[in-house]
């Protein structure tokens, strides 16, 4: 695998969580953020391809009615 590098700053706070959550699993800083950023850019992941999507079926010129819209709303109260 290649890695690359970045830098990043951290708060004084975050970077001593870090330190003493390292120690603590026997884990170095870098093992603990590269897990924390792949947990985090997975989750997150799910929104670009929603948006993506949304804007295939809108160039696409697919979108709810009117009827549909008021449907939903009805539904949930809004």
């Amino acid at each position: 695998m290649t890695a690359k590098t970045i830098n990043v700053r951290l708060p004084e706070t975050l970077y001593n969580q870090i330190e003493a959550l390292s120690k603590a699993t026997a884990r170095t800083k870098s093992f603990l953020a590269i897990d924390a950023l792949t947990t985090y850019v997975q989750n997150e992941a799910w929104q670009i391809r929603d948006i993506e999507a949304g804007i295939q079926e809108a160039d696409a010129g697919e979108f709810a009615s009117d009827q549909e819209v008021k449907a939903v709303f009805d539904k949930h109260g809004a």
